[in-house]
């Protein structure tokens, strides 16, 4: 198969690209690195069956030949990356998706639009649901992540309706493991490289919120599954093994074998109390559970993140 991943470089994207080389498919890996790293992608950049096109998916898809798959994943997904990017996160949801859906139905390819837990806003039913809409602020600093996957999902329904474009919708939870950015404002990380440095850990609120993780190799699996489903309507992909933020950090504080402060410090508008996929659907539709511990899990997460503190300080 021949097949295009927008955001091939970026945290999730870039795992894509290295399970459909490992399959022998052709990818064609289109990021404009605003948040992607071209270290995540090193590995395959001598690889033949490998191409990187450096752009902008909001202007269009500057794609040649035949495709078979489409895999939209770009867009800026932490709160650093779409806050810093507010109208770029906007256009890559709205733009963009046009633009990845007319190569879609251009060329008969199968797409998946990568949406997020986030359209549940902060929510009043839990666990998640498929079936429930959410509790959202639409104007609010957060609204242009969490409104530009809303507007994804409904512009993807309208191309399978009106056009018969064969879409699949996944709708992912907290998400991590190697590549992640140490940076990018989400609790896991955050935590890791703060422990690792010496540093407090930096909990927002009492802390008392909940997540629940999975690790990226049972995503991709997810992923792929989905892809390959005759299912169209959104599916949940997440771990239910729910944590709250303040067990949390004291987890990888004895992971990492530091006896940390924890600074609390004032919680963000409109950041959710609760967050628990319920996969049920997955469960049933694809035949796919999580397999990796948050444990083993955080220790594979952990080794990278000291690989890349050892080689570059500066990167973490």
């Amino acid at each position: 198969m021949r097949v295009v991943i927008t955001g091939g470089a970026g945290f999730i994207g870039s795992h894509l690209c290295d399970r459909y080389i490992n399959e022998n498919h052709e990818v064609l890996c289109l990021d404009n690195f605003i948040t992607g790293s071209k270290t995540n992608i090193t590995q395959l950049m001598q690889n033949p069956k490998f191409t990187l096109i450096e752009c902008d998916i909001s202007d269009g898809l500057p794609v040649d030949g035949p495709v078979d798959r489409i895999l939209h994943m770009a867009s800026p997904a932490s709160p650093i990356g779409y806050l810093s990017n507010p109208l770029l996160t906007l256009r890559a949801g709205s733009l963009g998706t046009f633009h990845a859906l007319d190569l879609a139905r251009k060329h008969d390819a199968r797409i998946l639009l990568a949406s997020t837990s986030e359209i549940y806003g902060d929510p009043k039913v839990h666990p998640q649901t498929e079936d429930y809409w959410g509790n959202v602020n639409p104007i609010g600093l957060r609204s242009v992540y969490d409104e530009a996957k809303r507007f994804s999902e409904s512009v993807v329904m309208c191309y399978h309706r009106q056009y018969g474009v064969q879409t699949r919708i996944v709708r992912i939870f907290n998400t991590y493991g190697p590549r992640m950015q140490a940076n990018d404002g989400r609790a896991l990380p955050t935590f890791l490289s703060q422990a690792l440095a010496g540093e407090p850990l930096t909990v927002f609120g009492d802390g008392k919120q909940t997540r629940s993780f999975c690790f990226v190799s049972d995503l991709v699996e997810g992923l792929c599954r989905l892809l390959e489903s005759s299912f169209t309507e959104p599916v949940n992909l997440g771990n239910p093994d729910e944590i709250t933020v303040i067990e949390l950090a004291r987890e990888i504080c004895d992971l990492v074998d530091q006896a940390s402060d924890i600074r609390f410090e004032t919680l963000p508008q409109d950041d959710p109390q609760l967050r628990r996929p319920d996969i049920s659907r997955a469960q049933d539709i694809l035949d796919w559970n999580p397999t990796v511990t948050r444990q083993e899990g955080i220790a594979r997460t952990l080794d990278h993140f000291r690989q890349v503190l050892q080689h570059t300080p500066s990167s973490l």
